[in-house]
């Protein structure tokens, strides 16, 4: 009974095929030959080029960071090693040992993988892991063998390697970045569906280049003849001719949206597509979500996507231990700048150094949030006056010049040293490091529905939509960041996101 029903379904799918609208002569994607190669203009000479370059960038690419992997962590290992006392037959021993290691073991973990590379969190995660592998494989190394392996070592340059190798990712990937910006090492790229889930697509990929993904056309299940549609780049065929336009256009990468393509007939697509040489790529419509969230589970001979609704409490606690840790740490070092700040704000201006306002925390509850005074005593009052002043949008209130600002708080601001005070909220369990920043309780109360989900998590001293732009973003802009954090964030992210502020703070980019 399953065979038939599978052979009946089959049956249906490649009639449904043969049924689609197409601008070529229809062949089944399932035959051998399901596209005609033939030489066209969008295929040879210059533009047939055009699909190489992600391919030769890619290969470089992968070469270069093993390269950098092999050499950060044995010239890492073997320096820590003559540090720690070790002789110099151990410290070249480990040195080689460990350069040959790593890139191998990231590589077991397919951290060397074209689409784990130059994009996400993926190739990051894949060095961590393998430097805790590596710390094991000294450890293992100093008690199987008589090399001399120093704790300094496990304790220090296996850390040290793993963020070394981390930053030297980080500044090669920006290269790369920086090329698919000017248009370079890009995947040609079509997406095929009906017109509206199309249309996002192609909106959404054009306003990340970096990503890689170049759409030079589309293939609509739903065009009309002699119909211009509404896409904004180039209608090449209908859904039955991808095989073909892949193949007259050198598409690297064909993206399925909406759902005008799904069992049979994607299992058939691939057939053709694998033929073609091009990767298969399907957008199931799941807005702002991070992969992390996404897991796929064969059941029943489906691909069932699971979405993680709620976070692990074991990334909760780690969330909670790391803010408590980083927060203590950060009020240790900066107590004095603290001080400083506090002592010139005292003398510059009548009132107290720091400011006390009450704010609104996660599920809603108020809490008293500390910071430096950066305006006037009268800052609150003449706030009302200076609403219609305001340069922000929506419900966010910042003004350029503000005349409430003291000559002392601009600096303060300029360097975000204002908020250095939240530190202590952090550790009491007020606020978090991360986070939607703290609303007041009139704001809150004209919030409309989906605002509201800002407050399901602690607020923190910076988030995602402070590093996309601080000030400079438009409202809606920075509540969709806010949400988008809401929903996915991670340790990982944290620790992103704080390194982006960092940076951010020293350039001053949308400080006011």
């Amino acid at each position: 009974m399953t065979l038939t029903a599978g052979h009946g379904s089959e049956q249906t799918d490649a009639w449904l095929e043969r049924r689609r609208p197409a601008k070529f002569p229809r062949r089944s994607w399932a035959s051998p030959e399901p596209f005609v190669r033939r030489a066209t203009e969008h295929n040879s000479g210059d533009d047939a080029l055009r699909a190489l370059p992600w391919v030769r960038s890619a290969t470089a690419y992968q070469r270069i960071t093993v390269g950098l992997d092999a050499l950060v962590a044995g010239t890492g290992v073997a320096v820590a090693a003559l540090l720690g006392g070790a002789d110099r037959g151990s410290v070249l021993l480990l040195g080689a040992v460990c350069a040959v290691a790593l890139p191998a073991i990231v590589g077991l973990m397919r951290g060397y993988e074209r689409h784990n590379m130059g994009d996400g969190p993926d190739e990051f995660q894949v060095v961590l892991r393998a430097s805790v592998l590596i710390a094991g494989l000294v450890m293992a190394l100093a008690y199987l063998t008589p090399l001399t392996a120093p704790r300094e070592v496990v304790l220090v340059g296996v850390p040290v390697v793993a963020a070394t190798a981390c930053a030297a990712r980080y500044v090669h990937r920006r290269f790369l970045h920086a090329k698919r910006n000017r248009g370079q090492a890009m995947m040609r790229t079509i997406v095929v569906g009906d017109t509206a889930s199309v249309t996002d697509v192609v909106d959404d990929l054009s306003l990340a280049p970096y990503h890689g993904y170049l759409v030079i056309g589309t293939c609509l299940s739903d065009v009309v003849p002699d119909a211009v549609p509404a896409v904004p780049v180039p209608t090449l065929g209908a859904l039955a001719d991808v095989p073909q336009v892949v193949s007259d256009y050198a598409v690297s990468v064909v993206v399925v949206a909406g759902n005008a393509l799904s069992g049979q007939a994607l299992r058939r697509l691939s057939w053709a597509l694998r033929r073609a040489g091009a990767e298969l790529v399907v957008a199931p419509g799941l807005v702002e979500v991070a992969q992390e969230r996404v897991s796929v589970h064969p059941t029943a001979g489906l691909s069932l996507l699971r979405l993680e609704i709620e976070p692990p409490r074991r990334r909760m606690l780690a969330k909670a231990v790391m803010d408590r840790a980083l927060g203590l740490c950060a009020l240790a070092v900066l107590a004095p700048v603290i001080l400083t700040a506090a002592l010139a704000v005292r003398l510059t201006s009548p009132g107290p150094a720091f400011y006390r306002q009450t704010r609104v925390g996660v599920d809603g509850r108020d809490f008293t949030i500390w910071k430096l005074r950066s305006m006037y005593r009268d800052a609150d009052r003449r706030r009302a006056e200076l609403l219609a002043r305001s340069d922000g949008d929506g419900l966010l209130f910042k003004m350029a010049h503000d005349p409430r600002v003291t000559p002392v708080g601009r600096v303060l601001r300029r360097f975000s040293l204002d908020e250095l005070p939240q530190f202590f909220n952090v550790v009491r369990g007020d606020m978090s490091l991360v986070g939607p920043r703290p609303p007041l309780r009139e704001e809150v109360l004209a919030y409309h529905d989906a605002v509201h989900q800002r407050l399901r998590v602690k607020p923190g001293i910076t988030g995602l939509w402070q590093v996309s732009g601080r000030s400079d973003l438009p409202w809606d802009e920075a509540i969709r960041l806010d949400l988008r954090y809401v929903d996915n964030w991670s340790v990982t992210m944290d620790l992103m996101i704080l390194w982006k502020t960092f940076r951010a703070v020293v350039t001053g980019a949308g400080a006011y």
